[in-house]
């Protein structure tokens, strides 16, 4: 596949990503939705399997990283074109501006409806239960790091055809499950970044603060999780 093409297909299934994301999050979050209050499972489910549609839409035109921290992880290996990481991350930011714009647009009419801020910003970027920035920073390294030791290990698996994508939308979900409670698991740089700067500039009705000042956590600590997962993957003998 041709570069251009390979970035496009990470702006377009980053794009998918957080629109099927983020969007079963406004589902739970806004007032009067009719997936109102439906819960963590939802949200977690929401996110696994929108994650495994993006690999099915973009997949055939490219990689499919749709994460920064997994693009770097993959280029520290030696796996990945080091002159492609810089594009592949900016398509993945406007990929993730993009999806959270179509969120908005897809529930217009709630916005106005709710009156809570922290469930409006929760419906683009994350936000910790607790805040703690060097255990939030924690919590998001270990979850990158089971993210992106579950990619290399599935790579090294004999999987059948066009079953992989489904898998790898299993492995978010079970993050979820188990570790997204501290943090909300953004463990995707872009996929927190994107959607936060879109919060910041689109006029949101009832919004808040976009909370920059916890952005960094959700930036570092998957970008470190995903070199350390690196690292560690390429000490296995094989």
């Amino acid at each position: 596949m041709s570069d251009s093409l390979q970035i496009f297909s990470e702006f377009l299934g980053t794009a998918v990503l957080v629109l099927l994301g983020d969007g079963v999050v406004a589902g739970v979050n806004l007032k009067k939705s009719k997936a109102e209050g439906a819960g963590w499972i939802a949200v977690t489910v929401g996110w696994g399997m929108g994650l495994a549609m993006a690999i099915y839409i973009s997949g055939f035109m490219g990689p499919a990283h749709l994460n920064p921290a997994v693009t770097l992880a993959f280029a520290a290996m030696g796996d990945f074109s080091a002159g492609l990481v810089v594009p592949f991350i900016i398509a993945q930011i406007l990929g993730g501006i993009v999806g959270a714009a179509l969120v908005w647009l897809a529930y217009m009419p709630l916005w106005s409806e709710t009156d809570d801020k922290d469930g409006i910003l929760g419906s683009f970027a994350t936000a910790p239960a607790v805040r703690n920035l060097t255990a939030n920073t924690v919590t998001e390294i270990i979850g990158t790091f089971i993210l992106v030791m579950g990619l290399l290990s599935l790579g090294e698996n004999s999987i059948s055809d066009g079953f992989n994508p489904l898998l790898v939308g299993l492995l978010v979900l079970s993050i979820g499950l188990s570790l997204g409670g501290p943090t909300g698991y953004a463990i995707n740089p872009a996929r927190d970044l994107g959607p936060r700067i879109a919060h910041q500039i689109l006029p949101i009705a009832n919004k808040g603060t976009s909370d920059w000042s916890y952005s960094w956590v959700p930036i570092v600590g998957p970008i470190v999780g995903g070199l350390v997962a690196a690292g560690v993957f390429s000490l296995i003998p094989f």
